[in-house]
């Protein structure tokens, strides 16, 4: 019976209950209290229950078709931990996690030899600091005078921001995936909950993280800033090398508090940093800074990057700028916004959607389309993340979008300015936070399921990894 009930109420069985720890939207400080961590957590027994995924594609992804859907393993004794975002890495995937179970999930490693049979290896991160949760992992092959090999940076949040513990990311070697090793933590703020996401890059023979910390700026009331780099070259000692403050901006006086802007159409909206991307060659950095925008940086002199220009929005959309991926060799941008409170007084009645810019001239970017799926305007479900796009992954002329309830949708950006929707992915209840690409196979991360994958034609993978930002 459980199947047939949570079926009939999708949108609700996104929402926490009352009872539910205090982990909030990525906009913490928003008013309308929406949780985001536990949702419903399946065990693999109770996937075996769940009907099949939809999954419709033409042309390019016409020939994708789920291989394997697995849950993860229990490491807190019968605590069923939650995935959050998933990454690829030399025919590995990494599995972050969120809040369910109590945290501490840490992150799960894939052996993907055979993507319809993946073998969980290892977890590492899961027990450095009580009381946290570890979302974002990206790997990297590192070549730097200290470390030489894969580097994985995770970020840690505490679930308690004023508990005796920081958040901040951990820096570990899985050169040996099966056998990850610490190297080094780099704390932040400590009344701040941590890094909330975060984006490892090369230049050279330095390796570089950049970091978002949403909300320090405003706990710390400016002694500490959202966006930082950070040097991990040695990646036993971290050393933060420039922050961001966006009241050196013209548009931000200084009556921003570290979180309100008084916007120039006379709105007061959020400010704060939830993501950072890089290109591949570290030059720009793209930072999700919520109603800031996507700001972009010239980060080739790293310890003094340069502020070149940022999205914008018109006066009656809600910002909400998430995340952000490139495409045609870094001219083209494309932006997520987490939209799930889809009716506010003075703005258009909407859910998250994407737009999509020109940005060879970096100062001034262009929009050129925006992307709306069947789910941006069912307004009439209220206050949910089921309904509004999440992350964006690219490869080649293809955007995959994570989706939540929406599963994984799949547009044609041949012409960015013409998007086209050819396939989607979703599992039955599907609660889709992260999507990557690989050679072979899409990855999904569902939070109540765990790790998905997509196959392309019979199914071979050839166990390498194609950089998809």
């Amino acid at each position: 019976m459980r199947h047939v009930v949570l079926k009939s109420t999708l949108a609700g069985a996104l929402v926490l209950s009352a009872a539910a720890p205090a982990v909030l939207a990525h906009d913490a400080l928003d008013e309308s209290g929406l949780q985001k961590g536990e949702r419903i957590v399946f065990s693999n027994e109770e996937l075996a229950t769940l009907g099949e995924a939809k999954n419709e594609g033409t042309g390019k992804v016409s020939s994708l078709q789920e291989a394997a859907s697995v849950q993860i393993e229990k490491i807190n004794g019968d605590a069923q931990n939650n995935t959050a975002d998933v990454y690829a890495h030399k025919g590995f995937a990494y599995l972050g996690t969120h809040t369910a179970g109590g945290a501490n999930g840490g992150v799960r490693v894939f052996d993907m030899k055979d993507p319809s049979n993946p073998v969980e290896v290892a977890a590492f991160a899961h027990d450095d600091v009580p009381g946290t949760w570890q979302e974002k992992v990206i790997v990297k092959s590192v070549n730097t005078p200290e470390f030489k090999g894969d580097l994985a940076v995770v970020s840690v949040q505490q679930r308690n921001r004023n508990a005796d513990t920081a958040g901040g990311f951990l820096l570990y070697d899985v050169t040996d995936p099966y056998s990850p090793e610490k190297l080094g933590f780099y704390e932040v703020y400590d009344n701040t909950a941590g890094t909330h996401e975060l984006y490892l890059a090369t230049q050279g023979n330095r390796a570089l993280v950049f970091a978002s910390n949403p909300y320090a700026d405003y706990y710390s009331h400016g002694e500490e800033k959202d966006f930082q780099i950070i040097d991990v070259t040695d990646p036993a000692n971290p050393e933060k090398l420039w922050e961001f403050d966006p009241r050196d901006l013209a548009e931000v006086n200084d009556s921003f508090n570290g979180y309100h802007w008084n916007a120039p159409d006379g709105k007061t909206r959020a400010v704060f940093n939830h993501s950072v991307i890089t290109d591949n060659n570290a030059q720009y950095a793209y930072v999700s800074m919520w109603d800031l925008g996507t700001v972009i940086f010239d980060v080739r002199d790293p310890e003094n990057p340069v502020y070149l220009g940022r999205t914008d929005f018109s006066s009656e959309q809600q910002g909400s700028a998430h995340s952000a991926a490139l495409a045609r060799g870094g001219n083209v941008l494309i932006e997520t916004r987490e939209v799930y409170v889809p009716v506010r007084a003075g703005y258009e009645e909407s859910y998250g959607y994407t737009r999509i810019f020109d940005v060879k001239d970096k100062s001034n970017p262009k929009l050129l389309s925006e992307f709306k799926t069947d789910l941006t305007e069912k307004v009439e479900d209220g206050t949910t993340f089921a309904n509004t796009v999440h992350d964006p992954k690219v490869q080649g002329n293809t955007l995959y979008l994570s989706h939540y309830a929406g599963g994984v949708y799949m547009v044609d950006i041949s012409d960015p300015a013409n998007p086209e929707q050819i396939g989607q992915y979703v599992p039955d209840q599907g609660d889709v936070w992260g999507v990557f690409v690989d050679r072979n196979y899409v990855l999904a991360s569902d939070m109540g399921q765990g790790l998905k994958v997509l196959v392309r034609g019979n199914g071979q993978n050839n166990g390498g990894n194609t950089r998809t930002e």
